[in-house]
C-alpha cells in the first residue's frame, strides 16, 4: 500500500481525503437543505446548525491539508487523457479547491459576522475576525449559490470519472479508487512493452 502518490496513482493519504471529503461535503449539502427548513420549535433547530458549523470548520482544515498535501506529492500522470480531456480535468479539480474555500469562508462568515466565534464540537472555537451588519445576509446568499456549484460540479466530476471508468476503459476511477498498481504489475506492463 502507497501511502504517498506516486506517477501511477494514489496513496491512501489522497484517496482518503478525496472520498471522506466527498461524502461529507454532499452530507452538509443534504443537511443544509433540511435545516433551512427547520422552525423554531423543533428540536434540532440549534444543534443542526451547530453540527453544520462545526464539520464544515473542519473540513475548511481539511481542505488547506488537502492542499499541502497535493502540492508535496507527484501528481498521478494523465496520459490516457485527451489534451482537452487534461485541460478539463485541471480545471474542474482547482475549480473544486476554489470553490471550495470561497463556500467555507462565506459559511464562516455567516456565523461570525456578528461577533461570535464558531465552537467546532466544544473542543476549541474558531474567532471572528470580521465583524459587519448585515454581512450574514450576504454570505449566506454566496454560501447557497456556492453549494449549488459546488454539487453541480461533483456530479459533472462523477459522471466524468464514471465514463472514462465504462467507456474509455481508463484507470482512472480506479487509480482513485485502490491506488497504484502494485509494483509487479508495473514491471511485467513495462516488460510487456518492451
Amino acid at each position: 500500500m502507497f501511502i504517498r502518490d506516486t506517477s501511477e496513482g494514489y496513496g491512501i493519504i489522497s484517496r482518503l481525503f478525496h472520498w471522506l471529503m466527498a461524502i461529507a461535503i454532499i452530507a452538509m449539502f443534504i443537511l443544509g437543505l433540511w435545516m433551512v427548513g427547520l422552525d423554531y420549535y423543533s428540536p434540532y433547530y440549534n444543534s443542526a446548525p451547530d453540527i453544520h458549523r462545526s464539520v464544515g470548520m473542519l473540513l475548511l482544515f481539511a481542505l488547506l491539508v488537502r492542499w499541502i498535501w497535493r502540492v508535496a506529492n507527484v501528481k498521478p500522470s494523465d496520459r490516457e487523457l485527451s489534451p482537452l480531456e487534461q485541460k478539463a480535468s485541471y480545471a474542474v479539480h482547482w475549480g473544486f479547491y476554489v470553490l471550495l474555500l470561497v463556500l467555507m469562508a462565506s459559511g464562516y462568515l455567516i456565523s461570525t459576522a456578528g461577533g461570535e466565534p464558531i465552537s467546532v464540537f466544544g473542543w476549541f472555537s474558531v474567532p471572528s475576525i470580521l465583524q459587519m451588519h448585515g454581512l450574514e445576509s450576504r454570505a449566506g446568499y454566496v454560501h447557497r449559490i456556492l453549494a449549488y456549484a459546488t454539487i453541480a460540479l461533483a456530479a459533472v466530476h462523477a459522471a466524468a470519472a464514471l465514463k472514462h471508468h465504462y467507456l474509455d476503459k481508463s484507470p482512472v476511477l480506479t487509480r482513485m479508487w485502490s491506488g497504484p498498481p502494485p509494483v509487479e504489475s508495473l514491471v511485467q506492463e513495462k516488460e510487456n512493452r518492451q
